[in-house]
């Protein structure tokens, strides 16, 4: 008989629920879009109404509709969400108010009870388990931030003043417990809302990237995974719990003992492609939907025709600017006439692979490692010409696997421990996670833009006085 596994991805955009089989294929997903966020006043935004809640629920049931299979053959469902959430409860496990999302100043400081019958403060993961299968109970891997969790033990602290400075009791937090153990089974509600078997296993992972780097299959420390998305992020694994980095910060990862390193990112990366894309206006947009493309299609075919570093033309990704220099802005530079719409599109590609590359070599030389391989995920993974100028300048083998929902994947490699499916995590992601495409570099290319990095690398320092005075007339 073959066994199914739920993974249920709660992201910042939609809930995403997929079916895998236990060789790691897709048989059945639901996606349901989050509600605009509530965001009442300055430094407030939070998840309207049960938002979370009614879309992973609706997410499940588009999902068990469209399982061909048995019920009965699903052992276990392993549930990822959103981290650096806050959800306040009652005693009843209800919420005291709406979830705070990550963007919420509230989430960066001490906790300060709103209201009078606050009993439980808890991640969205606690608040979804809670739902799910009524216990008070969640994943110590998705407590990042303002939490009073011991980082080396993965258990709430046993320091009084940490606790005073969260601003929480230990009597209102959850039960922890580790990635690929069971948080508990589905209730009858539970299941009536979502359509999910009653009893059945609900699996705790970790928090969304480190579950997105399971489901790419990262458990090697000689590999970077580059998180494509609207924050693009460098990651990966180790053992050692490290504080105080300067060129990366360290996190909980998806398997108990083993911890995720983050590098120095990009805010508003993907956003940018997107950006210029839809600056090409709707009759781009026509055109290549006349051709059977998408516009993003269309551009990577003409762009793939443009020589590395785009005839000149530079991007610095400084779209938002950071906190510590809220002047800095964007730069396209290198306009000479030789370039058009294709050369722009190719050079926002070239400037997030640069960007990346210092930041993942920054991350490396402070770990002592080395990186041998590129794993890519997120929508941006879909391009061919992305894969391979990301190959072209890391100067190593860049890899694609199958399937787009890299953290629901993840969810399920967990669900599939805790049910014995597979006998350990090296051994569900071996057989889960499926290699789609492999890009080696073109040493010409490579040749380019080993020496542009330097100069991109540079540009900022010319233009952060541009910018402060133009901040000053214009914003």
């Amino acid at each position: 008989m073959t066994r199914y596994l739920v993974g249920i991805d709660n992201g910042s955009q939609s809930s995403k629920v997929t079916v895998f089989d236990e060789r790691g294929g897709v048989v059945a997903e639901g996606r349901v879009p989050l509600r605009p966020n509530h965001t009442p006043a300055p430094g407030v935004v939070e998840h309207p109404d049960d938002d979370l809640w009614d879309s992973i629920a609706a997410a499940c049931r588009i999902a068990m509709e469209a399982f061909p299979g048995d019920p009965s053959e699903i052992v276990g469902v392993g549930l990822c969400t959103i981290r650096f959430c806050r959800a306040v409860l009652r005693a009843d496990g209800s919420l005291a108010q709406p979830v705070l999302s990550w963007m919420d100043a509230r989430v960066g400081a001490p906790f300060v009870a709103e209201q009078d019958d606050v009993a439980y403060v808890t991640t969205s993961s606690g608040y979804v388990t809670h739902r799910l299968t009524g216990a008070f109970r969640d994943t110590a891997a998705n407590y990042q931030g303002v939490w009073p969790i011991d980082t080396d033990t993965w258990r709430w602290s046993e320091d009084e003043a940490s606790y005073a400075a969260t601003g929480m009791r230990r009597d209102q937090l959850f039960e922890l417990v580790a990635p690929g153990a069971v948080l508990g089974t589905v209730t009858a509600e539970a299941a009536a809302a979502t359509g999910l078997p009653v009893g059945l296993p609900v699996v705790a992972t970790a928090n969304d990237k480190a579950v997105e780097a399971l489901g790419c299959g990262l458990l090697d420390p000689t590999t970077l995974l580059v998180s494509l998305g609207t924050y693009i992020a460098g990651m990966s694994v180790g053992e050692r719990n490290i504080d105080g980095a300067s060129d990366f910060w360290t996190n909980f990862g998806s398997e108990p003992g083993r911890y995720l390193y983050e590098s120095g990112g990009i805010r508003r990366g993907m956003w940018t492609v997107s950006w210029f894309r839809d600056l090409l206006g709707p009759d781009f947009a026509a055109a290549a939907d006349a051709a059977g493309e998408r516009a993003e299609d269309r551009l990577g075919r003409e762009a793939a025709d443009v020589p590395a570093g785009s005839d000149g033309l530079l991007t610095v990704l400084d779209w938002l600017a950071p906190a510590d220099a809220t002047f800095r802005k964007g730069s396209i530079l290198g306009f000479d006439g030789r370039q058009g719409r294709a050369h722009v599109y190719r050079s926002i590609l070239e400037g997030i692979a640069m960007t990346m590359r210092d930041r993942g070599d920054a991350m490396a030389a402070e770990l002592g490692t080395a990186y041998r391989r590129v794993v890519v995920s997120g929508g941006g993974s879909s391009s061919d010409l992305m894969m391979q100028i990301m190959s072209d300048v890391f100067q190593a083998p860049t890899i694609r696997v199958v399937g787009d929902s890299a953290a629901g994947r993840g969810a399920a490699i967990c669900a599939a421990v805790a049910t014995g499916v597979h006998p350990s995590f090296e051994a569900a992601a071996a057989a889960m996670v499926v290699e789609r495409d492999r890009f080696t570099p073109d040493p010409s290319a490579a040749a380019v833009y080993d020496a542009l990095r330097a100069v991109h690398a540079d540009v900022t320092a010319h233009t952060d006085e541009v910018y402060r005075r133009t901040a000053a007339i214009v914003g």
